[in-house]
């Protein structure tokens, strides 16, 4: 793990990289009383929340979209391929799906069977395949076969919702969104930031307590905490950065082995 220390006198850290560094030390964007219709809770809500970003952004200087693509067509289909599949099983998938298709107008004229037998380790096979040759026959017909940068354009095409185009939009077109999927949406709930299960009343959640500019990268840091740490089944409570902040944690106490009586 990456050591990194505070500057005295300063908000610098020593030891970070310039990305992480920045994350780290960015002022808070709330004004030190609550505005017009927030209460002081609220407001001490999104210190703590600011605060937790910060960590996960020492914590973790390298999280990132773990996968792989080059292009935003190639993010899209990846996302596209993720639902209810891994990340590391996606990228095994992509490279042989990417050299036999190149572009939109590839996928709209894919062998439905050959493109299934190529994606079928994802799961759910049959009906992804149907959404990326929909998706890329409406990338032919509405935007000359290139990816549009907009979430409206985005969610309008088949098989993309609101966490698949926030995805693509943060990823390749550097385009703020919150992407909420079963990670960020259970850490959101755990560490109190919302008390929503509906993706999109805790994206509009996250929006209140984070600038435009730290959605993408807070989700990311939150994806990578949940894979790591904050896990679903059996958060590891006692070696997480955020137990201090965090309404839910429960870190196990270890008990003193009892004394032997004397002989």
């Amino acid at each position: 793990m990456l050591a990194a220390c505070r500057v005295p006198g300063t908000g610098n850290f020593l030891g970070l990289p310039h990305a992480a560094r920045e994350a780290a030390t960015y002022p808070e964007h709330v004004n030190l009383t609550a505005p017009k219709g927030r209460s002081d809770s609220h407001v001490a809500l999104v210190r703590r929340a600011r605060k937790a970003n910060r960590i996960l952004a020492v914590e973790y200087p390298d999280a990132r979209c773990e996968l792989d693509f080059e292009t935003p067509l190639q993010l899209l289909v990846a996302t596209i391929l993720s639902a209810q599949c891994t990340d590391v099983r996606v990228n095994q998938v992509t490279p042989a799906l990417f050299d036999r298709y190149r572009s939109a107008a590839d996928l709209a004229a894919a062998d439905r069977e050959e493109l299934e037998e190529i994606i079928k380790p994802t799961g759910f096979f049959r009906a992804k395949a149907g959404n990326i040759i929909g998706m890329a026959q409406a990338l032919c017909d509405r935007h000359d076969g290139e990816v549009p940068d907009t979430l409206d354009e985005l969610v309008a095409l088949p098989g993309v919702g609101r966490k698949t185009a926030n995805v693509v939009l943060g990823n390749a077109f550097g385009v703020p969104g919150i992407t909420v999927d079963t990670h960020v949406g259970r850490l959101s709930r755990r560490l109190g930031w919302t008390d929503h299960h509906d993706p999109v009343k805790v994206e509009r959640d996250l929006q209140e307590l984070f600038p435009p500019a730290d959605w993408t990268m807070l989700c990311h840091r939150l994806i990578f905490h949940g894979r790591r740490c904050c896990k679903a089944r059996r958060p590891e409570c006692g070696r997480c950065p955020l137990t201090t902040l965090c309404p839910s944690a429960e870190v196990q106490v270890a008990k003193p082995a009892p004394r032997r009586s004397a002989p």
